[in-house]
């Protein structure tokens, strides 16, 4: 599998060298976002090195310096355009212009640009498309929590319906944009399928309303015939009842693409014979079970249960001396300790840290001895190794967080909450067989003090999904016996506008869910619980996946394309006499692993850990390079916490204190859309520095003179202290 990080980092720098100006050096000019974007995949000294003699900010003041060209690497905004062309107008702020934009530059900014002074030093332009994070090898984010609010805040009243929708779907077009850039990056075009729910109508904004449905046909319509012979009044009507965020954002992306494709006539087309691809479009409310549940892999349990915030992790780091001090860690790819343990279960995790520890022992013969036994012998000889300072910060920050976890799970009862969590959730218990007396185990973990409040909200939410709802009077005891706030009721009861049915009728029926597949015998007994995403991945792959569940956009492999689309193709024969041998070469693992069809997989409203996981086991199991992103990824406080606020717009939420944007003015251009998004304030103009005072002259005795009638203080101190100039001879010309 090749790195997601690797391969935008290879972008990014493939960008900068192609830039040789005749004097060599170059400038780097970016924006506040480039620079972020860039600066997660290079460092500062990698950029340097590739004959960058300066990085300035364009927002900036900046000195001119003709003597170089200069290379923006920008959003395409209106702003950025206008401050290319200020600095080639009047004064030269540089040699030269070479132009790349993070995002496709719309054709009134290259129309402004190429009529603009600035034309005649353009060198070269081109459109990056890489505008999205990479934030793992095989994850990708937009790095946006505010848009769960977006997609799923409830609008207050009728007339905010149009609003709220028309908010939607700018954001709904700056993701599908985002998605594209992912696949544009991988030269990807992929078969298009999206999510559609049979046990809800759309959500949030999408509810289907008068306000954004369009007008019923006549009444002499006849609803009995055909589709097609209803009329497109009718069908109008009723597609407000399947206008689901998945269908609209799958449509945006496949118009992105096409339109790249138009342009880019190579693009999709793969060197290798790779299989073409497929995007799977989903969102939160497929499996709201596992926001929920307690996961005992490492990544997924440390971010559960410590406090990692922006994958940065502060703790007790003991120095050679003896002395503790703190220190913050990024968990990132660029730690390999993290890398090889992370999807780990966690006593796994333990087990691989203590064997890796005292093979570093070994390799380099600090120790003679048996090595560590367990954590705390880990502890103490790790304080006793000034040498290899990173690699025993590595070990000494999962030793830190594998013991912090460890104390967690005993201190805060989750075997317990653990085994209803799972019950719930898979709908069998450890035997495999319907769980009896799940209330009797379930009510006195709610009524002890001893469980956390936000745990007791995460049961009970899992307890009412496994119910498919539950009587209203039954959700009011359990609220009861949990002594939950109003907050967290709140919470509770916002899960129904994520398709989650909250009350159940004596006559109501269950609804179609996506199965939980049979576990395997070796499975631990509290993580038998598997997302959804794993089924539908899975039935991708094995050709089961509904179509009625995962409609295609587009066009659909068909069944001659099956063959060589969803499975490796097959080896090409040559003649014997033609071909080299090559028997005593080992084929090259790149040449394997290139051939893997892709599947990307895209969840609107936030991912979590456990999905994030699935996606890295099974391209293992299934030959398949699987790539997940999402608006942004999710842990189960986080998700309790927006719950909390959902019908509040998100207004006192961490993504969205003030809730969220007022879209009253109507529909406008998506470029006024990037144009806000990505506003920086120029700078204030810079200040001059005062001139140096002169040095002090030997007073000369004058007489008195009267001030001067100027009102100038300067002039007035001048002229008194200003000693008498001698006469000049004037020249022949009178100067």
């Amino acid at each position: 599998m090749v790195s997601l990080i690797n391969i935008v980092r290879d972008k990014f720098l493939e960008a900068i060298r192609s830039v040789n100006p005749p004097s060599r050096w170059k400038i780097l000019v970016v924006d506040d976002h480039s620079q972020k974007l860039i600066g997660a995949v290079l460092k500062h000294f990698d950029i340097l090195q590739e004959n960058v003699t300066l990085i300035e900010s364009i927002s900036n003041h900046r000195e001119p310096q003709p003597e170089f060209e200069a290379m923006y690497l920008l959003m395409p905004t209106r702003q950025n355009v206008e401050r290319i062309i200020r600095d080639y107008s009047g004064r030269l702020q540089y040699g030269g212009a070479h132009l790349f934009f993070i995002e496709g530059l719309s054709e009134e900014l290259f129309q402004r640009l190429t009529s603009s002074p600035a034309e005649p030093y353009l060198r070269a332009l081109k459109e990056l498309f890489l505008n999205f994070w990479a934030t793992e090898a095989q994850a990708f984010s937009l790095q946006e929590p505010g848009l769960f609010f977006s997609i799923y805040s409830p609008p207050r009243t009728e007339a905010a319906f149009k609003p709220a929708r028309d908010r939607l779907e700018e954001d709904l077009q700056f993701t599908s944009k985002v998605i594209a850039n992912c696949c544009i990056t991988l030269n990807e075009y992929p078969y298009i399928r999206y999510y559609m729910p049979s046990n809800h109508p759309p959500l949030g904004p999408l509810k289907p309303n008068a306000q954004t449905r369009a007008p019923p046909p006549s009444e002499g319509s006849s609803r009995w015939r055909t589709s097609l012979a209803r009329g497109s009044d009718a069908r109008a009507h009723e597609a407000a009842d399947t206008e689901y965020v998945t269908r609209l954002l799958a449509f945006m992306v496949e118009q992105n693409l096409e339109e790249h494709k138009k342009l880019n006539p190579d693009f999709g087309k793969s060197e290798q014979g790779r299989p073409r691809g497929v995007l799977i479009i989903t969102d939160r409310s497929m499996d709201m079970i596992a926001p929920f549940v307690h996961e005992f892999t490492y990544q997924a349990m440390a971010h559960d249960l410590l406090p990692i915030h922006d994958n940065k992790y502060t703790y007790k780091f003991q120095s050679a001396i003896g002395a503790y001090e703190d220190k913050t860690a990024t968990l990132s790819d660029a730690d390999n300790v993290w890398t090889e343990v992370r999807h780990m279960h966690m006593r796994e995790a333990i087990d691989k840290l203590m064997a890796d520890f005292n093979k570093f022992l070994t390799d380099n013969a600090v120790f003679k001895g048996e090595g560590a036994a367990n954590l705390n012998d880990m502890k103490e000889m790790l304080a006793n190794l000034p040498q290899y300072q990173e690699q025993r910060e590595k070990f000494s920050l999962h030793l830190n967080m594998a013991q912090e976890c460890m104390a967690k799970f005993e201190n805060d009862k989750l075997p317990p909450i653990a085994n209803v969590e799972q019950c719930c959730s898979t709908g069998l218990n450890a035997q495999g067989k319907s769980p009896k007396g799940l209330v009797e185990e379930m009510v006195p973990l709610l009524d002890s003090r001893d469980v956390s409040n936000i745990n007791k909200v995460r049961i009970i939410s899992l307890y009412i999904q496994y119910r498919d709802g539950v009587p209203d009077e039954d959700r009011r005891r359990l609220y009861q016996h949990a002594r939950l706030s109003l907050a967290e009721q709140d919470a509770v009861n916002a899960l129904a506008h994520l398709g989650v049915r909250l009350s159940r009728g004596p006559n109501d029926k269950d609804r179609k869910k996506i199965k939980q597949k049979p576990t395997r015998d070796d499975e631990y007994e509290l993580s038998r619980f598997k997302p959804a995403i794993r089924a539908v991945l899975e039935d991708q792959v094995a050709e089961k996946l509904e179509t009625s569940m995962f409609p295609y956009v587009r066009d659909a492999p068909s069944q001659v394309n099956l063959q060589t689309s969803l499975r490796s193709p097959p080896p090409q024969t040559t003649s014997l006499r033609s071909q080299k041998p090559a028997w005593h070469r080992a084929p090259k693992q790149s040449a394997i692993s290139n051939n893997k069809q892709r599947i990307i997989v895209f969840v609107a409203g936030g991912v979590t850990y456990s999905e994030m996981r699935e996606a890295y086991q099974l391209s293992s199991s299934l030959n398949k390079d699987i790539i997940i992103g999402s608006t942004h990824t999710i842990t189960p406080n986080g998700m309790v916490d927006d719950l909390k606020v959902l019908d509040l717009q998100g207004a006192g939420s961490r993504a969205l204190p003030n809730g969220l944007r007022d879209r009253r003015d109507g529909p406008r251009p998506f470029q006024d859309f990037y144009d806000e998004k990505y506003f920086t304030k120029d700078p204030p103009p810079p200040v001059r520095p005062a001139p140096a005072p002169a040095p002090a002259r030997q007073q000369v005795p004058t007489k008195i003179i009267q001030p001067s009638p100027t009102n100038s203080y300067q002039g007035s101190v001048n002229s008194v202290n200003a000693p008498p100039e001698k006469k000049k001879k004037r020249n022949f010309f009178g100067f």
